[in-house]
């Protein structure tokens, strides 16, 4: 204990007088050398030091108080005690328990951590009107972090202000922090705190303007404050003797030194006596005109700044100074003036107890007098209320929205409420009360131990959840068409039912398969025939305001997937007819982020999809395609509300599909079972599903397209229609279908025809040797799509070559082979595409291919020059 004590009287015999800036430069380096020891503190020793400093400030908080009001003749005695033991007490309760090194947030499942680490040394300028409670606040918040701070004393209270710094250092000290962990300069002056500014890793600012201002222009990060003309209304609802007890209490508090009281006070013109009278019989004293002129000559200077000579002072003393004959017993002193223009100096900021008193006739005109003192003189700072908050919330609502302030005190004393913790729970106990941008600081908050903390946060590497979706129910196997169909009676009591489908499938009887099922159960129905391939957003309104004159409870999709994406379409707009279809159809890079929510479906209609060609799968998918038909451009829309609720993939009713519609649909399913085993979302499940479909297609494709009435074939192909479908439903797609898209917007290119034509060069893209740019995706850690192709060329049954990349080229020809086998044409201009058209468009189809929701996911992130250059490759067949 001895030691300790001899230790402890070295901290201040061994101090020496820091008043030019080679003692400046020396005392920092201690400083800095001091708290590199004191970062590697532990947060149970820094907590102990933190209470015994808190605890030593409390106990000195009389002697200190006496010092103030001595050295500066400002302000209260008994008030400054207050000041002080709240500064040791409240910042103590306030973060004892707060976390504030090491690591302070861990969370494993999402591979985040949080790490507080010092910000290094504190230039803290302490004002003359708190010298000692700010002084007690600023180095005890810099011990809690772990900081060094030098403090920059006013030179008109330095010498209490470093008695308050040494009363902390030495009990910090004992109880085990670094020697010299708190310094400050003797003989302040303006060269001194711009070096000290200039050379701390952060400044506390508390001060004057011009300070604060000093601070901010330091090119060192800086917490500062800007002045507070504090307005408070008081509503005609008000309890008018707890709005003036309060108003009095805050105003002559330490004679009204504090930034966050009340310099005016708006009254309603209806109560406004009464609330004069109660001012009056609660000590206030009323100013007569002749002494209001008498009191402005007193309150600014000659430059029109605050006079200084009045800061603090007693409101008897203030009478002293205007020539007035204030009682000692006048607790504050109240001007009643009209204008709230600076022109009227009881407008200002006073910091003093003298209050200016408006009369108003509306609060909306009290609001705009609040607002004008505050846009005058004390933007962000405080601004204050007292009306009856259950009954009055529109007012109170007009003025917390109006008022530029961050701190608005409801019925509260504002020099309590705005430090924070006393009238109120939540708002952090502080000296340093932050007006954000409004009055040009740089935090909008009471000041506390998270703004002397820099937080590193280490981000592990995290892979997304994945999913699989499916509609509820999908019945697959030749004719299961009748039975699947039972359900909508037997088990849902469906009454109506919306059939959407083309013109040639309800000319040639297959509109009737369904409408004899639902005659026979009673359903009633109609049919919506005048879908045309790549549906229009004219058709789909068209169709969506027959459904509203019908009233489904039942929708049913019957065809291809034009069909199917014209049918979801109106699906939307019958549920959601003020839906935003552009908002609908905006890209998303991750659809659990997407900026728009889109609408919860099935609230009136339950969606069957019943395929008749075995290709699109959009019978399992939750996208559609729709085309603008006033600017041409495709839309792919993509969310799982999309996704329909039954799908009937039944192979009778694709028996009569002509062969070029088995080529295309078939080859549009390859595509999608290739594009979702490389894409960067894959996932096992969907793997599964991508390779089966590939294998079966390979193997059935070429027999259906020869002999269509092969059963078996049909029924093997809309299986895996229905499977690859499934996997891109969860895994997505890529630039292949991003390019298709187009090239059918553009020029009419039948869907599946459009991606038989570029899937090779997208192959061969994806499988560059040094590609570009990879996709974004954590799943996907390095380019890796020649072992996928690899391996799904392997699972189909194409000859494995030497090595992965020699498989890669056999499966481009097994894909050449199998699209000459059924008769699809080898390039664009073999499809019948205009050069000259086609060369006319390319660099906007090559820019919308780029902008397609499909390209997110594709494993090489495309240049648009790159997609460009694919577009002529597969135009002419290089």
């Amino acid at each position: 204990m001895n030691n300790q004590k001899t230790k402890n009287a070295k901290v201040v015999k061994n101090q020496y007088l820091v008043n030019d800036l080679t003692s400046f430069e020396k005392k920092l380096k201690e400083v800095k050398s001091a708290q590199e020891k004191f970062a590697k503190f532990s947060q149970e020793k820094v907590d102990e030091i933190f209470l015994a400093a808190a605890l030593a400030a409390n106990h000195q908080r009389i002697p200190l108080a006496r010092m103030a009001n001595d050295e500066t003749g400002m302000g209260v005695f008994e008030d400054k005690v207050i000041k002080n033991n709240y500064a040791a007490e409240y910042t103590y309760n306030a973060y004892k328990n707060t976390k504030t090194c090491g690591v302070i947030e861990r969370d494993d499942a999402f591979g985040l951590t949080k790490i507080a680490e010092p910000v290094g040394v504190i230039a803290a300028v302490i004002p003359t009107t708190n010298p000692t409670s700010t002084a007690i606040f600023k180095t005890l918040i810099s011990l809690k972090t772990r900081n060094g701070i030098i403090i920059s004393p006013h030179p008109r209270a330095k010498n209490s202000t470093i008695a308050a710094a040494k009363v902390v250092l030495e009990a910090a000290v004992k109880a085990g922090a670094p020697e010299g962990i708190i310094a400050w300069v003797d003989e302040p002056s303006i060269e001194l705190t711009a070096s000290l500014m200039k050379e701390a890793d952060l400044i506390l600012a508390t001060g004057g303007p011009a300070m604060v201002k000093s601070a901010y222009s330091s090119g060192k990060p800086a917490v500062g404050v800007g002045a507070g003309n504090v307005p408070a209304i008081i509503d005609e609802s008000a309890d008018i003797m707890n709005a003036v007890s309060s108003i009095i209490l805050s105003k002559s508090f330490d004679n009204g030194m504090i930034c966050a009281s009340e310099q005016s006070v708006l009254v309603p013109e209806s109560i406004y006596e009464k609330v004069r009278n109660e001012f009056d019989f609660r000590g206030a004293y009323i100013l007569s005109k002749e002494e209001v002129d008498k009191f402005r000559k007193i309150i600014l200077s000659e430059n029109g700044g605050l006079n200084a000579n009045i800061v603090g002072q007693s409101p008897y003393n203030l009478g002293k100074m205007a020539g007035v004959d204030v009682p000692k017993t006048a607790r504050i002193i109240i001007g009643e003036v009209e204008t709230t223009d600076f022109s009227e100096p009881f407008a200002h900021e006073k910091l003093s107890p003298i209050l200016a008193m408006y009369k108003y006739k509306k609060f909306e005109d009290a609001v705009k007098k609040a607002e004008h003192l505050v846009e005058q003189g004390g933007l962000g700072h405080t601004s204050s209320l007292y009306i009856d908050t259950d009954n009055c919330t529109e007012k109170m609502n007009l003025f917390i929205s109006s008022m530029k302030t961050c701190r608005v005190v409801i019925n509260t004393p504002s020099s309590q409420g705005g430090i924070g913790d006393l009238y109120n729970f939540k708002l952090a106990p502080s000296f340093t009360l932050g007006c954000g941008s409004w009055g040009g600081n740089s935090v909008s908050e009471n000041v506390g131990v998270k703004h002397l903390l820099n937080i590193k946060t280490v981000a592990e590497r995290r892979e997304n959840m994945l999913w699989f979706r499916a509609p509820e129910k999908v019945y697959f196997k030749k004719g299961c068409l009748p039975v699947a169909i039972k359900e909508f009676k037997e088990v849902m009591n469906k009454r109506r039912a919306f059939i959407v489908t083309d013109n040639f499938l309800y000319n040639n009887g297959y509109v009737d398969r369904i409408t004899d099922e639902l005659d026979k159960m009673g359903i009633m129905h109609t049919t919506f025939y005048n879908v045309a391939p790549d549906p229009t957003l004219a058709c789909a309104i068209e169709g969506a305001n027959s459904m509203k004159s019908f009233n489904p409870d039942l929708i049913i999709a019957l065809g291809g997937g034009s069909a199917m994406d014209a049918a979801k379409i109106m699906w939307v707009l019958y549920e959601h007819p003020d839906a935003n279809f552009k908002d609908m159809a905006m890209t998303f890079m991750d659809i659990r982020k997407r900026a728009y929510t889109f609408p919860k479906m099935g609230e009136k209609a339950y969606f069957c999809a019943i395929p008749t060609s075995a290709g699109t799968g959009s019978e399992v998918t939750p996208f559609a395609v729709i085309t603008d038909q006033d600017s041409g451009v495709k839309y792919p829309l993509a969310d799982y509300e999309l996704l329909p609720n039954m799908a009937i993939v039944d192979a009778d009713l694709m028996i009569d599909m002509p062969p070029r519609l088995t080529a295309s649909s078939g080859i549009d399913a390859m595509t999608h079972a290739l594009e979702a085993y490389a894409s960067m979302l894959r996932s096992e499940p969907a793997d599964g599903m991508a390779l089966q479909a590939g294998k079966t297609i390979f193997e059935y494709l070429s027999i259906a397209y020869l002999d269509g009435s092969n059963s078996k074939a049909r029924e093997k192909l809309a299986i895996a229609a229905t499977m690859a479908g499934m996997s891109f439903a969860n895994a997505f797609l890529g630039v292949c279908h991003s390019m298709a898209h187009k090239l059918g917007a553009f020029h009419h290119v039948q869907h599946g025809v459009a991606n038989s034509l570029l899937i090779n060069e997208v192959i061969k893209y994806n499988c560059s040797e040094s590609p570009t740019k990879m996709g974004t995706f954590p799943q996907y850690k390095y380019p890796d799509c020649v072992k996928r192709y690899a391996e799904f060329a392997r699972f189909c049954g194409v000859e494995s070559g030497k090595n992965d990349r020699e498989t890669v080229d056999n499966l481009l020809k097994a894909l050449d082979e199998l699209k000459e086998k059924i008769g699809l044409p080898k390039t664009i201009q073999e499809a019948g595409i205009d050069e000259k058209a086609f060369l006319n468009n390319l660099d906007e189809m090559s820019l919308q291919a780029f902008n397609d929701q499909c390209t997110g996911a594709n494993p090489r992130y495309p240049l648009v020059e790159e997609l460009k250059q694919m577009y002529l490759n597969a135009y002419y067949g290089k």
